[in-house]
């Protein structure tokens, strides 16, 4: 027997039989103040109305799984022109109370200097979080969070990172602080410093940090084209 549920992005009621069974779910990942940190919004109806989840939604008919998540991001923090990758699905059979809804999970990296955020569509607030002050999230978000982290830890091992979530002039020792929000280690700087440089994926650019109150540090840039290189070819780095 086919029963009618509410549709938590609308706060509608839906008839089974023609619901989307099949939603996405962000992991937008910032970087800054020395801390790692999440983008969630707050919904604004429905029966989740209040509550704290990744930015998504229900995909329209007519749009592509690719298609669906860039409106969605926008629609919903303002976010837009990003490049989203699929992690995949996520479709235990209790996931979502009304009924058996399958997500596809996305996640990016992003410079948080370079977007401004705006809760819209039926989100009442987005804001940034740092990774360990994540609040209780809707359904599984949780999990999906989790294994968006551990993807970016395998990644950050394999390809280089910061390109999208530094400045585009850093330290040394904001590449460093990076490394170590994702992996949650300390690192040896001199070591770290030793590894980095070795690569040449760096240019030092002749420059020191201006208006702070400590000894003024290098300041560096990504090699845009060892950059990519090393993206596509792949490394093990390990520390």
């Amino acid at each position: 027997m086919k029963k009618n549920i509410i549709n938590n992005e609308t706060g509608n009621v839906v008839k089974a039989s023609v619901m989307n069974s099949i939603t996405i779910d962000c992991v937008i990942f910032g970087f800054q103040n020395t801390k790692l940190e999440i983008l969630l919004v707050k919904h604004a109806m429905g029966i989740r109305k209040g509550e704290w989840g990744l930015p998504g939604g229900w995909i329209k008919k007519e749009e592509s799984i690719d298609d669906a998540a860039n409106r969605l991001l926008q629609e919903l923090t303002g976010i837009e022109d990003i490049f989203l990758e699929q992690l995949k699905a996520f479709g235990a059979p209790d996931r979502f109370p009304a009924g058996r809804i399958i997500t596809i999970g996305y996640y990016a990296l992003v410079n948080t200097e370079k977007y401004d955020i705006k809760a819209g569509y039926t989100a009442s607030e987005v804001a940034w979080f740092a990774i360990d002050e994540i609040p209780d999230l809707i359904y599984d978000h949780d999990e999906i969070l989790q294994v968006s982290l551990k993807q970016l830890r395998r990644r950050v091992r394999q390809a280089p990172i910061g390109f999208n979530l530094l400045p585009e002039k850093f330290t040394l020792l904001q590449l460093m602080q990076l490394y170590e929000e994702i992996l949650g280690l300390t690192m040896d700087k001199p070591n770290f410093r030793r590894k980095f440089l070795r690569m040449k994926l760096l240019v030092d650019l002749k420059k020191k940090e201006k208006n702070v109150s400590h000894r003024a540090a290098k300041l560096y840039r990504f090699d845009d084209d060892i950059y990519q290189k090393l993206t596509e070819k792949g490394f093990n780095f390990e520390f």
